[in-house]
């Protein structure tokens, strides 16, 4: 089993999450006030380099998109895909934001309504404080998040596919240092990889733990002899998401995921035509309209808001926040989206990993945005007590409630919860297992030569989220998750510099009017012709 395994990968994490449990047991007000003490401190001192890095993502995105580079085929000239277009995109919208926005969609706006910053001046539940909140959640859930996952997952499958690069986080530095990161099993390159590993682990522990609660919540909604959730119920919920993504990963990518995408997509863009046709659809036209205008115009300053001028600590309760969130789970699932890309051009990667997934979302959020703060308004502000009584999924369930055939409709919001948390984790557990073991090649896509480490995998954050949620709490745990985002957007941001290096090349070559745009010397050429100088 553990025959290919990659050890200072595999088992580092494994010490950090043990570790993390038992301090926890030990003192878990100590555990959680040391973590949130480093946590706060970063987002205040670094709030700066996530919120720069975040917009130069979009930036480079529409750079490469323009670029000769957006003519290169992944995987060379012949190379057949791996996935149909609507496969790709539909992998990509439900194994990566979908999950937190299918609850987030109708309880965020009104945090923002009910709380905008102070620094703005903007009076809570005006019509300002409207625009401000969806203008908000465009950015935070729309092209910036895909950005920054789709950035190091273009660069990853150049360099695994066309330049024969290993599978490891380190490859998306390639370009900038070469063979000075030593070898494929190099110490060094294993320890990156750990680091980046340990806050992807942690954070599906914690999703896990808060998609298990949401999901016993909505059962409480479809069953309401069901009066409240308990440990069993949360065990049963947690063991079903990791024995269907766990069945999944057995049936490989394309019976697994891609079906199971495929699936989920379809039901979620069912749910938001239900919504527009049988909500406020003039309302949501409108102010849809209205409130993207204010997102494109104001895309810069909020894009790089930190609250400073005014000692406001809004902005790292939110986007700071959420930056932060997103590049730590980057590194790792840049992995899983490159490899899946395989024979389409970089400029056909950019519209169905970046463009329309970021579409999608920021339709999905207007449409139940909208209708829940209709909703609110029409009620004299139910949902917004409802969402400080009982928490963010109740504000969801009770949106649906006001709609026809609500009690179809919450059961076919379980489904999409449920669909979403084991697409996500299934891609996920692909690439950490990947990660981990010796010998995964571009060739061989849906070789099983890392599932026993899949159901590892699936077993240690199904259990680890199981202790969590029910003995210790998924703070810290979502805090340590959290903290990951610092070293992984440092990871994010080599890798974003060394696509542009690959920018700047290609570009050099289209200036010198070659016959065709090619990428550098592969990993593979690099290492022969070092060998050769030292003969």
């Amino acid at each position: 089993m553990f025959k290919h395994v990659r050890p200072l990968v595999f088992f580092p994490t494994f010490f950090i999450l043990i570790s993390a449990i038992i301090a926890s047991f030990i003192d878990l007000d100590a555990f959680l006030k040391c973590a949130s003490a480093i946590n706060n401190y970063l987002l205040s001192h670094f709030a700066w380099f996530l919120s720069s890095m975040s917009l130069m993502m979009v930036v480079t995105a529409a750079i490469v998109y323009a670029s000769p580079l957006g003519r290169v085929r992944i995987g060379g000239e012949d190379a057949e895909p791996l996935l149909s277009l609507r496969q790709l995109f539909s992998i990509t919208i439900c194994t990566t934001i979908a999950v937190g926005a299918l609850f987030w969609a109708t309880a965020e706006p009104l945090y923002h309504i009910y709380s905008p910053p102070a620094s703005l001046g903007l009076a809570p539940g005006s019509g300002e404080a409207k625009l401000f909140a969806m203008g908000n959640i465009f950015l935070e859930w729309g092209i910036t998040p895909y950005a920054i996952y789709g950035v190091p997952a273009i660069l990853f499958a150049l360099m695994f596919y066309n330049q024969k690069a290993p599978f490891s986080v380190t490859s998306l530095l390639y370009p900038l240092f070469g063979n000075r990161l030593g070898g494929s099993n190099s110490a060094l390159r294993q320890i990156i990889d750990s680091l980046c590993l340990y806050s992807l682990v942690a954070g599906m522990a914690s999703s896990l733990g808060t998609g298990s609660i949401s999901l016993a919540g909505a059962l409480k909604q479809i069953f309401p002899v069901l009066k409240d959730y308990n440990s069993f119920t949360l065990g049963a919920v947690m063991a079903a998401i990791v024995v269907t993504f766990a069945l999944s990963a057995i049936s490989g990518l394309k019976k697994g995921i891609a079906k199971l995408s495929n699936i989920n997509t379809g039901m979620m863009l069912g749910t938001i035509i239900f919504v527009f046709i049988f909500g406020p659809t003039a309302l949501i036209l409108n102010f849809g309209v209205e409130s993207m205008g204010y997102y494109f115009n104001e895309f810069f300053r909020l894009s790089l808001f930190t609250g400073a001028a005014a000692g406001d600590p809004w902005p790292g309760w939110w986007p700071v926040f959420y930056w932060a969130v997103w590049f730590s789970w980057a590194p790792i699932s840049s992995l899983f989206l490159g490899r899946i890309l395989k024979g389409y051009t970089v400029r056909t990667s950019i519209l169905m990993i970046i463009v329309l997934p970021a579409l999608f979302s920021m339709m999905w959020m207007t449409i139940l945005g909208t209708t829940a703060m209709d909703i609110d308004a029409a009620t004299n502000g139910s949902l917004n007590a409802l969402l400080n009584a009982n928490g963010v999924d109740s504000v969801l369930y009770e949106t649906f409630r006001s709609l026809p055939i609500s009690s179809v409709m919450v059961v076919v919001l379980f489904l999409v919860g449920f669909l979403n948390y084991v697409t996500a984790a299934d891609s996920s557990t692909d690439a950490i297992s990947n990660l981990c073991t010796d010998g995964v090649f571009s060739e061989n896509v849906e070789s099983n030569i890392s599932l026993p480490q899949k159901l590892i995998w699936a077993s240690v954050i199904g259990t680890t989220s199981f202790i969590m949620v029910n003995f210790t709490g998924l703070k810290g745990v979502k805090m340590l998750a959290n903290l990951g985002g610092f070293p992984a957007a440092i990871v994010c941001s080599l890798a974003m510099c060394a696509l542009l290096k690959l920018v700047y090349t290609t570009s050099v070559q289209e200036a010198k009017k070659t016959k065709s745009v090619e990428l550098p010397p592969s990993a593979q050429e690099l290492e022969t012709r070092e060998y050769q100088r030292a003969s």
